[in-house]
């Protein structure tokens, strides 16, 4: 007797992530996926280049969640951004301002200079244990930026909760001179691209 096996059910898309940005990016797919908080700590280990921590929280944000699904495909990532170079011996990490003043330091710091956007993202696929990685660069040329001139951006803008205190989709983008990559979406913090490249190889198709 033939036995007729069931149809691959389809894994459960989720975002191990509670950002508000990334969620505005995944969006743009238009298909059903939940929202999970990974709850890992953040802190860089040492020795470890800004690369490798992108990727490696990328990475455990996925697994962190991955307890709570038997068949769900997790999406994890994390932005690092450098003022410096990548291959320099302390190239100098910028993290989310969280107040007024030190957006204001940030963005004087990096007036006129160059900053690079690290984006690492996991695919984790629960039922297999397989799981994809990648790191999409992105880079920000900033123009000469005047006291007033930031003044006036944080003012309106008030991006205290974004990394090197700007929104590239919003006001943020009179910031710059110049921007350099492949996913305009990856400066946000979720690179799309990269991302639907993924599904792509677990069969899961956004159309």
């Amino acid at each position: 007797m033939q036995t007729i096996q069931e149809p691959q059910k389809k894994p459960t898309l989720v975002l191990a992530s509670t950002s508000p940005y990334r969620r505005q990016l995944l969006d743009r797919f238009a298909v059903a996926y939940e929202t999970a908080r990974p709850g890992i700590a953040e802190e860089r280990l040492p020795g470890e280049s800004p690369r490798q921590l992108a990727l490696r929280l990328a990475e455990e944000k996925a697994r962190a969640v991955a307890a709570n699904y038997d068949n769900a495909l997790i999406i994890g990532a994390d932005q690092v951004a450098l003022l410096g170079e990548e291959e320099e011996s302390a190239p100098q990490l910028l993290s989310k301002p969280g107040s007024h003043a030190a957006a204001v330091a940030q963005l004087r710091a990096v007036s006129g200079k160059s900053v690079q956007f690290l984006n690492g993202l996991a695919l984790y696929h629960t039922p297999s244990g397989r799981c994809h990685t990648i790191v999409v660069p992105f880079r920000v040329l900033f123009r000469t930026l005047e006291d007033s001139l930031i003044e006036a951006y944080l003012r309106r803008e008030q991006p205290y909760d974004c990394a090197c205190s700007f929104k590239s989709e919003g006001l943020g983008i009179v910031l710059f001179e110049r921007m350099e990559g492949e996913d305009p979406t990856a400066l946000i913090g979720l690179p799309l691209i990269a991302l639907r490249r993924l599904l792509e190889k677990e069969q899961f198709a956004v159309l």
